[in-house]
């Protein structure tokens, strides 16, 4: 197995794949992860409010911008100057393009290289971190964070904190919560809470249950039969999954971590 070159790595998969699917879960088509981006915003929202008391206003970063999501997120959410950030080119000219009003960056979080001088008073890092196969780099990464959060500022980190051992793919590392709280302690951030983001509409990769796993197992067949079959689904379950991640302390796939500089 050769390096991994990210940036190699997310240009061609966005070019390849300018919508939803190019930055969410491949193979599971377009309308499914539509879906998921409508959990995802959802839970973002809920969670922002709660750990934020006033957001009309605040000066806001997000990492990894890929197609917007987060950016449109803030926007809803009444933020005063919004930037955003992303490891590719072809990512910042179309975000550059169709958002003229958002400062768009080129920056590698895990490189100290490219970082704005400024600071902020809330960061998005959502389904980034994962990406980050090495961990020298992600511990850069998570410094980077901090250095760009003001003291009295707030992160928003998206994963899926494990609660087994690391596990390493060439593209995708998913890391323990126990590993992820030392990394944060280690680089200056504590961590406030975690939300679940998804129950239902993503893989369990951290549950044992055969019920939940012989459910992923049906939606990934459905995907493929037909991308609007899975849309259907999705749509289906939606109220169901908003619920079910709202009343559970414990997600079994994604969860947000809300962290702050630790004094």
């Amino acid at each position: 197995m050769g390096r991994f070159d990210p940036e190699a790595y997310w240009d061609g998969r966005l070019k390849s794949n300018p919508g939803l699917t190019g930055v969410g879960y491949l193979g599971l088509g377009e309308p499914f992860n539509r879906w998921m981006y409508h959990v995802r915003q959802a839970v973002f929202a809920r969670v922002a409010r709660a750990h934020l008391p006033k957001i009309t206003g605040l000066h806001v970063l997000d990492v990894g911008s890929g197609t917007g999501q987060y950016l449109e997120a803030w926007r809803r959410l009444g933020a005063g100057r919004i930037v955003g950030s992303d490891l590719t080119a072809t990512a910042v000219e179309r975000l550059s393009s169709g958002m003229p009003d958002v400062q768009v960056l080129r920056m590698d979080i895990s490189d100290t290289a490219a970082l704005p001088a400024e600071r902020f008073d809330a960061i998005t890092c959502m389904d980034v971190l994962f990406h980050v196969v090495d961990d020298a780099k992600l511990e850069q990464a998570l410094a980077n964070l901090r250095r760009l959060l003001r003291p009295d500022g707030v992160l928003f980190l998206s994963d899926i904190f494990v609660h087994g051992q690391d596990h390493k793919q060439e593209h995708f590392t998913t890391r323990s919560l126990a590993t992820y709280t030392a990394a944060l302690e280690r680089n200056g951030l504590r961590v406030v809470q975690r939300h679940p983001v998804f129950h239902l509409l993503n893989r369990p990769l951290d549950s044992d249950s055969p019920l939940l796993h012989r459910w992923w197992g049906l939606v990934m067949r459905v995907c493929k039969l037909h991308p609007r079959l899975g849309g259907a689904l999705a749509a289906a379950v939606y109220p169901l999954e908003l619920l079910l991640v709202r009343l559970r302390r414990e997600g079994v796939s994604a969860e947000i971590m809300v962290c702050v500089p630790q004094p």
